[in-house]
Parts: structure tokens; C-alpha cells; sequence
């Protein structure tokens, strides 16, 4: 058994480079010598550098390789804090009793900053009388040093200090310039002697090496450091003998205790006062001018002595929370700098108490002007306080500090926690967390204790201090997981990741651990400003209130702060709020820009006397520009309660006075009162609520309501008494017609009578009266129930809002469902005003959205508004799909978020897209398999994919079995085999790896273009769904498979267009559509009124028109399926035409079958879809010798057919069935076509096949063995031109064609720059064209007299008879020569196959599959299996793959299946399903093997996943591409 464990050495080796390998090892000694060694880190603190060198291995004889020591390479190098080298060498003095015992501490302070405290501490008995100790100490560099402080902690017997000198030398290294002797070749002795003087100077040079330099700085003392001896002060701060500007000086530091009861503090009072040279260092405030210090209502003055600060900028104050009363109200500090009799005033008024305000005890604090001051002496004390209030507020950071317990064992602590926080400038010091805002039992497992803390200047934080004081009995120990602080003054929220113990007994006994940013988890958002808001109750019997009030401030463009609450607990609910009361509350929101347009004040009605008269409400903020504030008033007199006036608890209210206050240059306030005169009026909305007519349709939970207009909204408002009905919200059937004249004018338009006519059909009306100040156009509305009661379920048909002052009626069709049992299962939804044009957003959508699609809303909408940022055009926006499999060992799922970066050449890659799992999950569970769409820039041809999380702690691992990126626009896919870990403490200690596509498996995929596709949903009664609608398309080039049309919430709804890109298959120009529903969902009916698409790479629109219901119970069609025609340009793809069918039954024994039939018939213009063979003009169809007829009318013509897929469900008395042929008459064209079979459908018969794919015979009658005629055009390019002519052969598979010589002439120029030049050339087939020959050849003969070429850019033939395309790309300068033996070769880059090249094609083939089932513990599956397959010539339809008397798809077993199919041409995909029947249905697919027997080709089609509900990705059906 190994035990994890950590150990630190510190070893003191001289290191001047890089380290590259580490070299560690044991000398196996001792019984248990085998050592299992993770991984060693190595700190280079004077390089700035953390080295991790993973092992993970055993060095034992008996173990592995037997090794006992092994060389290791770094896996990472991290930067960390940079350090250097500082000998500091204190010289005690030899005076008697002289020496100290207690614990000395020093801190150096230089021109670029200040170290942290650094205890002097070795193994000797240190300070001892006339002893001079040297101590070598590690910290960062404070540039040149000017003043240092020594001090010790008075502990211990005889802790009185008599401190000589101290003298520090700092160590850096640097390039130094130093003189050599050049090394020359031996002189001849011969030579003057008198010369040799001059060179031997010329012999020196100078030159740069990197050396170690020592800077000395000397700090005389001679002074005491004793409680009992001269100045009893045992902390002193001395002066660089070097010097002069600097001069020691005393501060006068006067302490205000304020008048509230119980203000005074017996505990311990620390003082830190902060210049522009350095700070004070912490001191306690011992000797006052009063016995008693600290007292209620009393003034205490002490002396500080310290090294010159200058202007001093704040200062920080705190108590240790000692004795019983220890709680403390600070009403302000004054400083008195004696060296220029200058005053500084520092206002608090705030408690610092574990119990009181926001739990802190300690405070930073900044001066004010005199002027603040001498205002509060001339008003009441009250009016100082807030103005002083806000200006602390607004020059301090308020941090909240979150702190994580790990989830484990014993992982709380009982012992007292403290953390200091470091910035840039400054640090916070010591902060005790003892009021947790969150917990009262602070730091127990799992938990996360909230806190506040108060700084000033800090700078952007750098790292976090924390520890605790190891009390707490046995219960000391401590796993922290991570501590998250967030600044909303900075806008940014920081986590300091720890996941590890701080415990004397677990990890590595270390209970004070520094902690830093993981920036992959800071999150930005815009800074928030301060404002100080007063409320005052009104003076009247019960005026006061115990609920818990909050309030939102809104500005300009309905620009308004989060809701926020002003008591945090219910003790501070109970403080404020009293009758006759002024409370002022300092908070921190967003900035609603200059003008605050109205407020909404509002409490939750809770606690023992909820109701609350409000007298006004104040709020005043600092001014932009200038010393000064800006107070604006809002005046209510109104009661917030049930249970007077009009019974409303929320308010809101508009500003009647504007107070400004600045300080002017002479010093003194300037004060100006204006009235508000164009403020918002009052509105009052009647809000008519309608519940449809369905079966549980009513609810009798309690509804919300929020209004939304383009001037702000309500908030949320609670429905409560309908003024229309006791009983609200139930179904009903009551009829009432409103008045047509009322008018939507939003967006200018009129709402149509016959709608008002069937408002209220069928629907229960309840109506509200909500007051509110003026919204402007309304526009949205939010809507909730809180699911209680017993029927909680509530059909919502419509909403109408009536501005009474303005008249405007603003309608919102709902029609939908708010229940946690049916369709999404939501019980919120939003719903936007009918003929909203504008982007729509639904009830989960995220403002900042982790994609940097701009373009796009969060249902994946297109937004209608053009960017404004031009900048992000430069490179496209594409779809990436990842796929991730986590590995099944045990740790190897992860919480972390995870991320991919694209890298393409030349260094262009996409930002990092975020891996956020659907559904709120959170975390990759182990054997998972994880798919995303990421939408990122297009970085051309992919080069390597960085795969990492976000997880920083030793806890965070994750392991990677497998990853693969698709980029369907390129029409290609890669498989990475990663089988490796992302993990702190794991394999190589990465948390972010590189992966190389030259390291992976290239599968191709069929090639995508991004459409942008509008569904249109008819403005019909019901007419929304929430259904599962499939797409299919058709085009020129193919057709696509069924897709899912996402709902996203909100999509699909009535009178709604719904704008989303999609991937379809590049098969340009677009024929048709066909649509299909499932029926699913609570709403299975859908009017769809038309569907358009945007090609983005080619702009071209196609339209699809249906206007009709797709449903089972409404319309005229009863349809759940439709067709639709393309209309590119006015101009109708495919027109309508009606089919006759006709099946003849072959004259064999037992042909005839009673099973259902189905045909589905192809061509070039795609397929029919389904076609069930039912009504025909026999009553027993399908009988031996009988030709039964089929009409299907108005259906979309295919044009030219190809094939026929027909089969039957072998259901019935006698199934097998004996096809003799079937023809289809296509009454557009007034042709038929015929398609042969004489095979048998039947499981008992033939290969057992029930369904059989037909080809058309009508395609037999072209012989390509004789002479064909090719269409050549030629684009030259804008380089060169000719006169002269040139020749082409072409190369086919068939054979060579003869040369072909394409002539210019005087009369007809051809080859003229940019041009596109027809020739037409009669030859014998060549077969499919692989490759031309192109010379450039002088007219009639003559000889090149000069060089000259032409430029040929593209070349596109076009054989005649089949319709067959080729193309080459050609882009090269050919020469002129009249010889033709060296001509220039072009290779075919892209092939057009015709439908009449592929209809021909179509033979009978067979294919044998081959299907191998995994290695593993439950592989095989009882389910059954279907497969099919796509080609170049379509796909194959469903298979079911099965055999008589086998059992199939056991574990690691091979089966194979021979199907016969119509030649699939080139096999482009793979779908294999099971259907989740038996006992076992889980299968574990290995791969797939498809051979075509008749020309031998095998296509393998890896998979390796498992097809399993439970298991993966919990999919059924997977989709293989080939492996060539």
C-alpha cells in the first residue's frame, strides 16, 4: 500500500540556466526501500520559475524495471513570483542584557515597492549581546532601498532588545562590463622592447558577463527596542545611511469613539498609516491620553513615530476582537503630520464587530477635504455621515469573498481562518473571517461561507494569503477547495483555486498556503458604482416594517440595475425600516448612466408586521467630473401593504427634486436645487389574462407577470385578486367580442377585427390592473406560475395589456403550456407582441453568451440587426463539432470546464470555444461520450486542436480516451487517440494538451454549406407546436437526410418567424422540401405557412409555400407530411403531377401476398417520400396474375425516374409475395416507366429479402461503345492572352482521345483575357475524363520567332450524351511551341455525375457486410439491427441485418449478411441502429466492413462505441464514415 504524501526540500544549489532533467533516485536501504515517486517540483524563486517533472513510477528493485533512480523531464514550466537574494546582517549591542529572546521581524522598503514582513529566524540562539547575525532571506526586488523596519513580538523572558546597526546586502545578477586581454599569436622576440608598453594596452577589451552583484545599504540603530526602556516602543524604522532626503517624523493620531451604545472596545486597536513614501508598518495604539482607551463618546491621541510618508493617502484600521466587549463603533481618525502642522480627516461611522454592519473588523480608510467635514458641523451629524459615507465608498474596493470547503471526509475546520490579499501596490493584511454572511457555523464540509472586505488601492490582485491558527481542538484540519472574489467596482470575479489540505497531519503539514488566479475562471463584466440611498419612513401608527425590502434604479433607455435587497439577515430586518426612521444604506450596482429616470420599491410581504409607509426615498452619487454629488429625490407618501390603500407592496417612483453639491477651488460647497420637469408620468396598464380551452387548462398556482417596454419594465408583479372572477385562472368557454377600433400601434399596426372576435372564445378571462410609470411601447411580457397547489398545470391562450392613459392595446398570442409535466416542462415563458420584428430572447437565455457569434441570439436565431463591428468580418464565422470520450479508470471524470482551441496555418486560430454541457450538467462523467457544436473563425486548413479544462487544483483530473473535431464545411473529420490525462497530478501534469492532425485519423464527411433558413408560422388559432419536425431537401446535386428542427424553447410558435443557420448538403440549385411531424408533444398540430433559405456562400434564395395545417384532426389534408416546391427567382422548380402505379403480381404458386405495401419512387428530382399502396381499383390487391392500379395526385413531379424501392411488413396469412414489374405513369410528362423485378419478397423465398430496389428499364437503351460529342470551354485568364491557337486531347479511363484543335481567328477572336471560350468536339467515349493535355501552337505553321504564352485558368467539359461534367482547374502559363511533345498536363479537380449517367448505372449488386462486435464485458446486444447505407447513387434504405437460427452480434464475434442492392456507386456513409428490444439490448460496435462482390472493393467503417441508453452518449444509432 502507498500512501500519498508531500515533501518539501529546500536544497540550496547554484543554478544559472534552465533546468532540462532531473536525476532522482535512493539507495535502497533500509526494510521498506521501495518508493513509488508522482512527481517532483522544483521552485526557482530568483529565476521567476516552477518546474513540475512528472514520474509516476515505482523505484524499487522488486517493482517494474527494478530501477531505484530514474531521469525525469520537466512537463511544465510555470512563472511565478520573481525573488532575489538579500544577506541581512543585524548586529546587537553590547550593552547589559542587551540580547532578546523574542521573535524579530524586519520589512525593506526601496523605490520599486516593499517586501512582505520577513522573520529573522535560524538554528542558533539568535540576538544574543554583542552578536552579529547574518540571515540570507529570499524576496522581491524593491529597487533601491531607503528605510527599513525591525521589530519583534515582545514574547518570551527578557525580550528587551538593544539593536546596534543592521546592514542588508542585496544580491542580483547582472551584465557587467569587465576588461580581458586579447589572446594573440606569439611575437617575434627580435622585436623593440620600447614598444612593448603601448601593447600591452592595446591588448585589453571590454566585454559584457553576467556576474553577481552586491549593492550594500547600512541602517545605524543604536537605539532600545523594550517595553521598559526609553520610548517603550519595540518597532523602529531606520534610514539608509546614503539618504538625505528622507527624515524621521511624528504623527499625532487622534481616535474618535462614536455615541452609539455600546460603541466602545476593550480589545486590541492596530494602526497602519499609508503616504506617498511607504507606510507606517501595523502598530498597536497602546499609550493613550486616557486610562481607559476606546471609551463611548471619548477622544484617544497617540504618537506614532515613523520615516517621513508625505501626503499621506489612507490608513488602515482593525481590532483583534479580544475581550468581552470587543465590539467597536469608529466615528473617525485625525492625523496631525507635526513636521508641516498639516490635519488629515479619515470619517468612518461604521462599526468595525463580528455582529454589527457587515461583520468586519477591520476598515481602510481615505481622507476628505475639510469642506465635508465643516458641512457636517454646520448641518446635523446625520447629513456628514452620508456624504462622508459615499466617498469612502467610492475611492475603496469592496471584495466578496467566497470560501469553498472541499466535499470530504473531516475536510471543516473548527480553528480561526484569516487571509490577506495582495495587489499590485498594496496588501489588505491579516482579514479574520469570522462573519460569514452565509453560515453561522463557518467551514464545514461541502459548504461555501461568504465575506465581506474593504480596501483601498490594492491594484489588480496577484495572489491570496490564507491559513488558520490550527485551534480547535481535533478538529483543526482543513480542505479548501477554492476561494472566488469578486470586486463589482473592478467588474471582475477571481478564483483562486487551492483543492488542498491545510492541516499539520494530511498533504504536506502546511496550514498557510498561497493561492492564484486561474485566469481560464475570472469572469468580466462592467463595473459597478456606488450609491447612497436613504429611506424614510413615514410618522404614522404602524408605519414600520420587518420584511425584507429591495429596490431597482433605472436610467435612460430602459437601462436599470439588478434587484437588490438592503437587509442581508433577518437581525438587520428588524434594525431598519422603524416608524419615523431615516435608514441609509451605501450600495454598489450597476451604472445606469446620468439620469435616473424612476425607482421600484418593493419587500416580500413577509415577517410580523410586513406593511410599510414610505415618506420618500433619496439617492445621491458622486459627480463624473469634479468634487461633488448629486442627490435626487423621489417622493412617495404612499403605503406598501396588503392591507391598505390600493393594496400594492411594489411602487414605483419618479424624481421631483434634483440637489446638486460641488466643491469649488476655494474650498468651499457649492449647492443647487432644481425640479424635475420632464419626468415620467404614471400609467395604468389593464391586464386581460385568457385561459384556453383544454382539458386541466386552469391552475391554481400563484402567477407573475412582468411588462416589458422600450422605456423599462414593471418588475415582476404577482396576479392576485381578478377583478373579473373569483375563481381565476380556470378554463372556461366565455364568448365577448372587444371593440375593432382599439389599435396595436406597435409597430404601426392595426389588430385585424376578426381576431378581437375570438379573443375570448373558448377562454376564461381574468383582468388586473398593474400601476407603473410610463413603459413607452410595450413590446414583451415574462410570465410565471410558482407551481403550487394541487393543479399547478395552466394553458395560457393570450394576454392583452391596455394602456389606459394612451389607449394602446398591445396583444401577445401564447397558446402554450407553463407545467412541469407537459411539453418543455417550464413554468416561465416569454412571449413577445404580435408583428414583434425584433430579436427575440427566451426565458434561459444567457447575456453573455461564451460563443463569440454575435450574429446569432441564444435560441441560435439570426438576429436582424446589421454587426456594427466590421472588424470581426475578416475572417467567417463556421459550425465546429467536438467530440469527447472520457476514459473509464477510476478519477477520470471531471467538473472542469472544458475548451477547445482550432489552429490553422499562419498562426490563425479561433478563441477558445467553451465545451458547456446541455442541460445545466455539470462535468464529465467517466465512459461518457460528450458532443458540441462550437461556432468559431475559420481558420482555413486545421494544423493542431488544444483540448484542456479550466481546473487547476490537484483534484481536477481528467482523462481523455478520445477526441474528434468535424468541420463539415470542409467536409472532413479528426480522430485523435488521446488515451491520456489533463490533470495537475496525473501523467505528465498538464491540464491543456496539443494535439497535431498529422497525429490523427482524417475520416472524410460529405461536404456542408450553411444555409440560413426562416420558418414561418401561420397566424392561426393553435397554430404553434411543440412537435418534432423533420426536414429533408432536395436539389440539383442529391438530397439530404431527415433533419430535426430544433424547438429551442421558444421557435415555432404562432405568427412567429424563426431565422437559425443549418448545415445542409452542398446540392445546390434547391428543388423541394419536404416537411414532417412526428405528433408528438402537447401541441402535435402545426400550421406552417412557408420556409425560406438563404445560401450564405452563394446568396441564392429559395422559397417554400405550403400555408396549411400539418396535423392528423385539422385542415382539409390530415396530412403530418408536405412537399413544397422550390421558387428561386419567380421561377417554380418542379411542377405538380399525378402517378399511376401499376403492380403486376407474377403468375408463380403462392405470388399473391395479404401484407401491407409500400413504394417509395426516385428520380431527379428526388423522391416521393412513402407511398402506401392502399386504394386501388381491386378489393384484393396484390393477387397471383393481377395488375392492381394506385393514383397519387398532386404530387411533385420527379421528372426522369431512376429506381423504385418497394417491400411490405410480412404481416398477414401468407406474406411472401412474387413482384412481377411495376410501371409509373408520370401524367406531366404523359410517360411511363417501367421497373422489372420477377423476384420474390418474401423471408421464406429467394435471399429472404422483403424489400427490393428496382431500377428503371427504360435507361437500357444508350450504347456509350460509339462516337459522342464533347462540350469544351475554356476561361483564360487575365495574365496572357493569344491570337494563336491551341490543342486538347483527353485522357479517360476508356481510352485517349485524338487531338483537337481549338482555332482563333481574324473574324471570331478568341482567347481574350477573362473570356470563356465553346468548342464542341466529336470523338469516340473516353469514358469518365481523369485528365487533359493542352498545347498553345502558332496559326498556319509558322515558327515562333519570339517566347510568348497563354493563360489558361479553367477548363470544363461536358460530355453531350450522358450530361457528364468535368473540371480542371488549370491556372498556368503555356507556352508557345510548335512542337507537341512536350505539352502540359491538368488532372480533373471536381466531376458532375448526371442523373441520366447515374439512372444507368443502377444494376443489381451484392453486398456482403460484415459486422464485428467488441471485446468487452457486455458487448453483445438481443436487440435487432438495421443498417443502411449511402453512395454516390443513394442510399440503400433500411436494413434489418438478421439470419435464421444464429445467434447474432455476440461479443467479439464476426457475422455476416449479403444483401442485394442497386449499385451504391462510391460509399460515402454508414447508419447502424439497433431498435433496444431483449434483454440485452447494449451493444458494443466494433466496426463494419462493406464489400461490393462485384468488383471487390471493400469499404471499412470504424466505430468503437457503444450503442446503449445507459452508456456513451446514451445513443441507439450511429453514423460511420469510411476508413480508406
Amino acid at each position: 500500500m502507498v500512501n500519498s504524501s508531500r515533501t518539501s526540500v529546500v536544497p540550496k544549489v547554484v543554478v544559472f540556466f534552465q533546468i532540462n532533467r532531473l536525476l532522482i533516485g535512493h539507495t535502497n536501504e533500509g526494510l521498506r526501500a521501495g518508493w513509488f515517486l508522482d512527481s517532483v517540483q522544483i521552485s526557482v524563486p530568483v529565476h521567476g520559475l516552477q518546474y513540475m517533472f512528472p514520474s509516476h513510477r515505482w523505484l524499487c528493485k522488486d517493482e517494474a524495471d527494478g530501477k531505484v533512480e530514474v531521469e525525469i523531464y520537466p512537463s511544465e514550466i510555470l512563472d511565478i513570483e520573481q525573488l532575489i537574494n538579500y544577506e541581512v546582517t543585524v548586529v546587537t549591542g553590547d550593552v547589559r542584557a542587551g540580547g532578546t529572546n523574542a521573535n524579530v521581524f524586519c520589512q525593506i522598503y526601496g523605490d520599486a515597492g516593499k517586501t512582505e514582513v520577513l522573520a529573522l529566524l535560524s538554528r542558533s540562539n539568535n540576538f544574543e549581546r554583542n552578536t552579529v547575525e547574518i540571515f540570507k532571506i529570499e524576496a522581491q526586488d524593491v529597487g533601491k532601498i531607503y528605510k527599513i523596519r525591525i521589530y519583534h513580538d515582545g514574547k518570551g523572558i527578557g525580550d528587551g532588545w538593544f539593536l546596534e546597526s543592521v546592514d542588508i546586502k542585496k544580491l542580483t545578477t547582472a551584465m557587467v562590463q569587465v576588461e580581458v586581454k586579447k589572446e594573440e599569436p606569439k611575437k617575434d622576440k627580435k622585436k623593440d622592447k620600447k614598444k612593448k608598453k603601448k601593447e600591452e594596452e592595446e591588448e585589453v577589451e571590454i566585454i559584457e558577463q553576467l556576474k553577481e552583484v552586491v549593492e550594500t545599504f547600512s541602517f545605524p540603530c543604536g537605539r532600545w527596542l523594550a517595553r521598559d526602556e526609553e520610548d517603550g516602543e519595540i518597532v523602529v524604522e531606520l534610514l539608509s545611511e546614503d539618504d538625505e532626503d528622507l527624515e524621521i517624523n511624528s504623527y499625532e493620531v487622534h481616535v474618535f469613539t462614536g455615541n452609539m451604545w455600546g460603541a466602545g472596545t476593550d480589545a486590541n486597536v492596530y494602526v497602519n498609516i499609508y503616504g506617498e513614501t511607504g507606510d507606517t508598518g501595523e502598530r498597536r495604539l497602546r499609550k493613550s491620553n486616557n486610562l481607559n482607551k476606546f471609551e463611548k463618546g471619548q477622544v484617544d491621541i497617540f504618537s506614532i513615530t515613523a520615516v517621513d510618508l508625505g501626503v499621506l493617502k489612507k490608513l488602515r484600521i482593525r481590532h483583534d476582537n479580544s475581550q468581552a466587549s470587543a465590539g467597536w463603533f469608529l466615528d473617525r481618525v485625525e492625523i496631525v503630520d507635526e513636521k508641516d502642522d498639516t490635519t488629515y480627516f479619515f470619517p468612518c461611522k461604521r462599526w468595525l464587530a463580528v455582529d454589527e454592519d457587515d461583520g468586519q473588523l477591520a476598515r481602510e480608510l481615505v481622507p476628505v477635504d475639510e469642506a465635508f467635514m465643516k458641512k457636517g458641523d454646520d448641518d446635523d451629524e446625520e447629513e456628514s455621515e452620508a456624504t462622508l459615507g459615499l466617498e469612502q465608498k467610492a475611492m475603496s474596493t469592496t471584495y466578496t469573498v467566497q470560501v469553498k470547503t472541499g466535499d470530504k471526509k473531516y475536510a471543516g475546520t473548527d480553528a480561526n481562518v484569516f487571509m490577506i490579499l495582495y495587489g499590485t501596490k498594496d496588501d489588505t493584511g491579516i482579514i479574520n473571517l469570522r462573519a460569514s454572511k452565509t453560515h453561522k457555523n463557518k467551514f464545514e464540509r461541502g459548504m461555501i461561507d461568504e465575506f465581506t472586505v474593504e480596501a483601498v488601492d490594492l491594484g489588480p490582485l496577484k495572489k491570496l494569503r490564507i491559513g488558520h491558527n490550527n485551534c480547535g481542538g481535533g478538529s483543526a484540519g482543513w480542505f479548501l477547495d477554492w476561494v472566488e472574489v469578486d470586486a463589482p467596482s473592478m467588474g471582475q470575479k477571481l478564483r483562486f483555486p487551492c483543492g488542498r489540505w491545510l492541516d499539520k497531519g494530511e498533504d504536506d503539514g502546511v496550514i498557510v498556503r498561497d493561492l492564484f488566479i486561474n485566469p481560464l475562471q475570472t469572469q468580466l463584466y462592467t463595473p459597478f458604482v456606488p450609491y447612497e440611498i436613504k429611506f424614510f419612513t413615514g410618522d404614522l401608527f404602524g408605519a414600520g416594517t420587518n420584511a425584507d425590502v429591495f429596490i431597482v434604479l433605472y436610467g435612460r433607455n430602459a437601462v436599470c440595475t439588478q434587484q437588490k435587497s438592503l437587509c442581508v439577515n433577518k437581525r438587520e430586518r428588524k434594525m431598519y425600516f422603524e416608524r419615523a426612521a431615516e435608514d441609509m444604506f451605501i450600495v454598489e450596482l450597476q451604472d445606469v448612466g446620468d439620469v435616473i429616470e424612476k425607482i421600484r420599491i418593493g419587500h416580500d410581504n413577509r415577517g410580523v408586521n410586513p406593511g410599510w409607509h414610505l415618506d420618500r426615498v433619496e439617492i445621491r452619487r458622486l459627480l463624473r467630473k469634479g468634487k461633488g454629488s448629486e442627490t435626487v429625490i423621489f417622493p412617495c407618501e404612499r403605503w406598501l401593504a396588503k392591507s391598505e390603500d390600493d393594496g400594492e407592496i411594489i411602487r414605483e417612483l419618479v424624481p421631483s427634486d434634483i440637489i446638486t453639491e460641488k466643491l469649488l477651488r476655494d474650498g468651499n460647497l457649492k449647492v443647487n436645487e432644481v425640479e424635475v420637469e420632464d419626468a415620467l408620468e404614471t400609467h395604468t396598464y389593464k391586464v386581460s389574462v385568457m385561459t384556453g380551452d383544454l382539458n386541466g387548462a386552469g391552475t391554481d398556482a400563484n402567477v407573475f407577470l412582468t411588462i416589458y417596454g422600450d422605456l423599462g419594465d414593471t418588475g415582476e408583479r404577482k396576479l392576485g385578486k381578478s377583478e373579473t372572477n373569483n375563481n381565476k385562472f380556470e378554463r372556461g368557454c366565455v364568448r365577448k367580442k372587444v371593440s375593432i377600433h382599439q389599435r396595436c400601434k406597435y409597430k404601426h399596426t392595426l389588430v385585424q377585427p376578426e381576431h378581437f372576435c375570438t379573443f375570448f372564445n373558448h377562454a376564461q378571462v381574468d383582468k388586473f390592473t398593474i400601476e407603473a410609470v410610463d413603459l413607452g411601447q410595450v413590446f414583451k411580457i415574462k410570465i410565471r406560475h410558482d407551481n403550487s397547489m394541487m393543479n399547478a398545470d395552466w394553458y395560457l391562450d393570450q394576454v392583452e395589456v391596455l394602456d389606459v392613459d394612451t389607449e394602446e392595446v398591445f396583444l401577445f398570442l401564447c397558446e402554450r403550456w407553463l407545467s412541469r409535466k407537459r411539453e418543455d416542462r417550464l413554468i416561465q415563458r416569454v412571449f413577445y407582441v404580435k408583428g414583434y420584428e425584433g430579436v427575440r430572447e427566451s426565458v434561459n437565455s444567457r447575456k453573455s453568451s461564451a460563443l463569440s457569434v454575435k450574429s446569432v441570439d441564444s435560441n441560435m436565431n439570426k438576429k436582424n440587426k446589421k454587426k456594427k463591428d466590421e472588424e470581426q468580418t475578416e475572417l467567417p464565422i463556421i459550425p465546429y463539432h467536438v467530440n469527447i470520450c472520457t476514459g473509464l479508470e477510476r478519477d477520470a471524470n471531471t467538473t472542469s470546464r472544458a475548451y477547445v482551441i482550432i489552429i490553422g496555418a499562419n498562426h490563425t486560430q479561433t478563441e477558445r470555444l467553451w465545451l458547456d454541457l446541455p442541460d445545466g450538467r455539470k462535468g464529465f462523467e467517466a465512459g461518457s461520450l460528450e458532443s458540441f457544436e462550437s461556432h468559431g473563425l475559420d481558420v482555413g486548413e486545421m494544423k493542431k486542436v488544444e483540448l484542456g479544462h479550466d481546473g487547476a487544483t490537484p483534484e481536477s483530473c481528467w482523462l481523455v480516451d478520445e477526441l474528434s473535431v468535424a468541420v463539415p464545411t470542409k467536409g472532413v473529420k479528426y480522430i485523435f487517440s488521446c488515451k491520456c490525462w489533463l490533470a495537475k497530478d496525473r501523467g505528465d501534469g498538464l491540464t491543456a494538451r496539443l494535439f497535431n492532425v498529422l497525429d490523427a485519423e482524417a475520416v472524410f464527411i460529405s461536404q456542408k454549406v450553411i444555409y440560413e433558413v426562416t420558418v414561418v408560422t401561420g397566424d392561426v388559432q393553435n397554430a404553434g407546436t411543440d412537435t418534432q419536425i423533420f426536414m429533408s431537401v432536395f436539389g440539383v446535386n442529391g438530397s439530404t437526410e431527415e433533419m430535426l428542427l430544433e424547438k429551442n424553447e421558444d421557435r415555432f410558435e404562432r405568427g412567429q418567424e424563426d431565422t437559425f443557420n443549418m448545415e445542409i448538403d452542398d446540392i445546390a440549385p434547391l428543388k423541394k422540401m419536404r416537411l414532417r411531424i412526428d405528433g408528438s408533444g402537447s401541441r402535435p398540430d402545426w400550421f406552417v405557412d412557408k420556409v425560406i433559405m438563404r445560401n450564405l456562400t452563394t446568396e441564392e434564395v429559395s422559397v417554400f409555400t405550403y400555408e396549411d395545417w400539418l396535423s392528423k384532426t385539422r385542415g382539409p389534408k390530415r396530412t403530418m407530411i408536405c412537399e413544397m416546391a422550390a421558387v428561386v427567382d419567380e421561377e417554380i422548380m418542379v411542377e405538380l403531377t399525378t402517378y399511376i402505379v401499376q403492380v403486376k403480381t407474377s403468375d408463380v404458386a403462392g405470388a399473391g401476398t395479404d401484407a401491407n405495401v409500400w413504394v417509395i419512387i426516385f428520380g431527379e428530382n428526388g423522391d416521393t417520400g412513402t407511398l402506401a399502396l392502399k386504394e386501388c381499383n381491386k378489393s384484393n390487391k396484390f393477387e397471383r396474375k393481377q395488375v392492381d392500379t394506385f393514383r397519387f395526385s398532386e404530387i411533385l413531379s420527379l421528372g426522369e425516374l431512376s429506381k423504385i424501392r418497394v417491400w411490405h411488413d410480412n404481416t398477414g396469412l401468407a406474406p411472401g409475395w412474387h413482384l412481377d414489374y411495376i410501371d409509373v405513369k408520370d401524367e406531366l410528362l404523359d410517360k411511363t416507366f417501367r421497373f422489372p423485378c420477377d423476384r420474390w419478397l418474401a423471408k421464406n423465398d429467394d435471399d429472404g429479402q422483403i424489400m427490393r430496389e428496382l431500377a428503371c428499364a427504360n435507361n437500357d437503351y444508350l450504347d456509350l461503345n460509339e462516337k459522342t460529342k464533347y462540350e469544351i470551354c475554356v476561361k483564360t485568364g487575365d495574365t496572357a492572352e493569344t491570337k494563336e491557337n491551341v490543342w486538347i486531347v483527353l485522357e479517360g479511363k476508356k481510352g485517349r482521345s485524338k487531338e483537337f484543335i481549338m482555332e482563333n481567328s481574324s473574324k471570331k477572336k478568341r482567347f481574350l483575357r477573362g473570356n470563356v471560350d465553346r468548342f464542341d468536339f466529336s470523338s469516340k467515349n473516353v469514358g469518365d475524363i481523369v485528365g487533359i493535355c493542352l498545347g498553345h501552337i502558332p496559326k498556319d505553321g509558322k515558327k515562333v520567332k519570339a517566347e510568348a504564352h497563354w493563360h489558361v485558368e479553367e477548363v470544363a467539359i461536358t460530355e453531350k450524351e450522358l450530361g457528364n461534367k468535368y473540371v480542371f482547374s488549370c491556372n498556368a502559363l503555356i507556352p508557345l511551341s510548335t512542337k507537341r511533345d512536350d505539352p502540359m498536363t491538368f488532372e480533373c479537380t471536381k466531376t458532375f455525375e448526371s442523373f441520366a449517367s447515374k439512372a444507368r448505372s443502377l444494376v443489381p449488386i451484392k453486398y456482403e457486410i460484415i459486422v464485428i462486435t467488441g471485446d468487452e464485458k457486455g458487448a453483445g446486444t438481443d436487440a435487432n439491427v438495421f443498417i443502411t447505407i449511402y453512395g454516390s447513387n443513394g442510399d440503400s434504405g433500411r436494413r434489418q441485418l438478421r439470419q435464421k437460427f444464429r445467434n447474432l452480434f455476440e461479443r467479439e464475434q464476426t457475422d455476416r449478411f449479403l444483401l442485394e442492392m442497386l449499385d451504391m456507386g462510391e460509399m460515402q456513409k454508414l447508419r447502424v441502429e439497433h431498435d433496444n428490444s431483449g434483454l440485452s439490448p447494449g451493444w458494443l460496435l466494433d466496426r463494419v466492413e462493406v464489400t461490393n462482390t462485384a468488383n471487390g472493393v471493400t469499404t471499412i467503417f470504424l466505430c468503437g462505441k457503444w450503442l446503449d441508453t445507459k452508456r456513451a452518449d446514451g445513443k441507439i444509432s450511429r453514423v460511420l464514415f469510411p476508413k480508406y
